[in-house]
Formats: structure tokens, sequence, C-alpha cells
């Protein structure tokens, strides 16, 4: 089984990290419940701002309705910012590695060796049983290592199958 999520062909903002002799076996993005908080946030800002309005809107308190507009239009901008950034953010399982691309201007590419990863689990708390999401835990003998959690993760159960398929592959040759 192969998971990715665009075809066959990793987007140029990950295949420019991938060797030439690595297969990639999975490529996913962070499930959307990253966004949650961020859109908490601009939805919450607009209530604010529209109570803020009205309570501001007669009299000479123009300037203070502008600023408390723009305050939420600058949250509206961040919101903007961290869907951008979760368009770009990828968790990838290769032949060899595992890998977390991050980051809109300054990228950050976490990597893991397939065959540094001693342990594997999974978690999920009770919003994301709900939502579908999970976190990788991945532990390595002993070594702090630059990828060793990953949040947000879709459908968590088929993937830890999957690259737990991939960390400790069948021994059965099939000679019953």
């Amino acid at each position: 089984m192969r998971l990715v999520t665009h075809g066959d062909a990793a987007p140029s903002s990950v295949n420019r990290y991938l060797l030439p002799h690595e297969t990639q076996h999975i490529m996913v993005r962070r499930h959307p419940a990253v966004l949650l908080r961020p859109v908490a946030e601009v939805f919450g800002g607009l209530i604010i701002a529209g109570l803020l309005s009205r309570f501001f809107g007669g009299g000479d308190n123009g300037t203070a309705l502008v600023v408390v507009w723009w305050l939420w239009l600058l949250l509206l901008i961040r919101f903007v910012w961290k869907v951008a950034e979760w368009s770009v953010d990828y968790f990838v399982v290769t032949s060899k590695r595992i890998l977390l691309t991050t980051g809109l201007i300054t990228r950050k590419v976490a990597m893991m060796p397939l065959t540094k990863v001693t342990d594997m689990s999974f978690q999920r708390s009770l919003m994301g049983r709900m939502l579908g999401y999970g976190e990788f835990i991945l532990e390595s003998a002993g070594q702090d290592q630059a990828l060793s959690t990953v949040e947000y993760i879709p459908y968590p159960e088929t993937l830890y199958l999957e690259v737990c398929a991939m960390l400790f592959p069948s021994d059965d040759k099939g000679d019953d």
C-alpha cells in the first residue's frame, strides 16, 4: 500500500529533499485540525470586533473603531499565513528515511533514518479520535533526534501500520 497525496509525484517542496535511490512510500499533509486554533482566533476576534464596533459606533470614537478592525485584520492575515504554512508541510516516509518538512519562508526538514528507529508509537487525544488525527512518537537508541514527535498525523492507525511494516519487515519468505 502506498499513501501518497498527489499521485506518484511529490511536490517540488518535498522532492528536492529525496535522494535519487529513495522510493517514496507515504506522503501526507498534517491533519487540517492543526488550523483549529487559528480559525477560533479569527472568529473570536470577529465577534469581539463586532461587539466593540457596536460599543464604539457612536460619537467621536472613529479612531478606536479603526484600531479594532485593523487588529482583527492582523488576526486574519495570521490565519492566512497558518493556512499557507499548513499547505506546504508534509510527513514523508521513503524507503530509507522518515522526513517532516515544515515552514513557508524558513524551510525546515527533520529527518530520521529508518534504520535508527528503535521504537515507534502513536497516541490520540479525545479530540484526535473525534477528528481523525494522532501523534507519532519515534525513539532512537538513546539519542536525541531532530525528529522525535510528529503531531496532527491523519489516519494514524493506517499510517502506523504502514510505517511499522517498513521498520520491521516480515522475515516470512513463504516457506511453510
